[in-house]
């Protein structure tokens, strides 16, 4: 049990740090870019900040998950990244939805702040049950 509150402990706090560089490289890209796709591609580099935050995290220290070569790691990779997908969309639906609903910066971040809550703990079970498995993803 002491394990388990251990882990969840980590996860949220990996889940905090990755949600404000998420946020903060948002921020940042959108006073950098003033086209009017700005509000899309600032979201989708943050994304992608984000998710290498995270799986740097996740693998190391929730997993505690070793990748033999670079091509398993690749795998994990993959395989971690395409659980994303389904959790991303949970993140973009709420954003974008505050964003229309609201239609204020802040409304639009809490918005995606609680994308990102649910998406992670959607994301947990599936990182759990199909990518940091140790029988499935060797280089062979």
């Amino acid at each position: 049990m002491i394990e388990s509150i251990k882990i969840a402990s980590l996860y949220t706090l990996f889940a905090v740090v990755a949600t404000s560089c998420n946020i903060l490289t948002q921020e940042v890209y959108i006073h950098l870019d003033s086209s009017k796709f700005s509000l899309y591609s600032s979201i989708l580099v943050g994304t992608v900040i984000g998710l290498l935050i995270k799986y740097f995290l996740d693998k190391k220290y929730i997993f505690k998950y070793e990748t033999t070569s670079t091509v398993h790691n690749s795998k994990v990779f993959f395989l971690y990244a395409v659980m994303g997908v389904v959790t991303t969309l949970i993140f973009w639906g709420f954003e974008l939805t505050f964003h229309y609903a609201f239609a204020t910066k802040e409304m639009r971040y809490l918005g995606g702040i609680l994308g990102l809550i649910i998406g992670y703990i959607v994301k947990y079970k599936l990182d759990q049950r199909y990518v940091f498995i140790r029988y499935y993803l060797s280089d062979g």
